[in-house]
């Protein structure tokens, strides 16, 4: 049965940040993904994490100056320095708060640079992040994104970013968001069936309008179900727009919350008075 995490960056803005691990904890999740937490205090939010009884799952490298319309900057030559800075803020911040797993955003393209030097960019920060991240004993996966919601970001296509995690010879996988992906390239299910053993981590939502899964038209029972008898193991995040309200939302994963604690009601050990 597939386990999904909350993504606290979308979901539960009916809530200030620090509460929303709480917030995912009652409504039935176990896991949590940040989009970019460095702006709390990592002690603070460990704790409200460990509080909550949820795992802080994922969340992303630094990447730029997201405020101020950059997405990433991991292909730009000019950021290396800072993009190398980036990855041991990263990886102090992951030690903090637990969390094992993260992922590179790619930058947007600038005008008249060329291809090859984007590539050599982009591979020499992914095997560099990717050796950090090994030393530090976590995981790194890259995302590709579509260029309807980013327009000109450098990767875009699943195809491309394992490419360029060969070339790298990197310890990473990919992040495999589907509602990116169908925009990008649709054949989902040949694409996760094909590639189920690099896929590091999941998202989701659907489309047209980035709203939670059964609003568009992606079909996720289906899709659900292929993960599952793949055998895949890891999160995946509901990273998605609320069409109306997040515990409004919340019928589409239900079910699979709900396996998620009787399975792990069952795994824990009985009270001394139940043996």
């Amino acid at each position: 049965m597939p386990k999904f995490c909350a993504n606290l960056t979308l979901l539960f803005n009916e809530f200030e940040f620090l509460d929303r691990f709480d917030a995912a904890a009652r409504a039935g999740f176990r896991g949590v993904e940040i989009q970019f937490p460095y702006a709390w205090d990592a002690a603070v939010v460990a704790e409200r994490a460990r509080a909550a009884g949820v795992e802080i799952v994922l969340f992303n490298l630094p990447a730029g100056d997201w405020a101020g319309g950059e997405r990433g900057i991991a292909c730009l030559p000019s950021r290396m320095s800072e993009f190398r800075d980036g990855v041991a803020r990263g990886i102090d911040y992951a030690r903090a708060t637990g969390c094992r797993r993260l992922n590179v955003v790619s930058g947007i393209v600038p005008p008249k640079l060329q291809e090859r030097t984007l590539r050599e960019t982009f591979v020499s920060n992914l095997r560099f992040a990717s050796e950090e991240l090994a030393r530090a004993g976590l995981s790194l996966v890259i995302e590709p994104i579509n260029t309807r919601t980013i327009p000109g970001i450098y990767l875009r296509y699943s195809g491309q970013a394992l490419a360029l995690i060969d070339e790298a010879g990197a310890k990473a996988a990919l992040q495999y968001d589907i509602f990116h992906m169908q925009i990008m390239e649709g054949d989902l299910a040949k694409t996760i069936e094909a590639n189920i053993g690099r896929i590091g981590h999941m998202q989701v939502a659907d489309v047209p309008d980035r709203h939670e899964p059964g609003t568009g038209e992606i079909s996720y029972a289906y899709l659900f179900d292929l993960v599952d008898r793949l055998g895949y193991e890891g999160w995946i995040g509901a990273e998605y727009h609320p069409a109306h309200g997040t515990l409004t939302g919340l019928g589409w994963v239900q079910p699979y919350l709900d396996s998620q604690a009787i399975r792990a009601a069952h795994a824990r050990p009985p009270a001394d008075g139940a043996r």
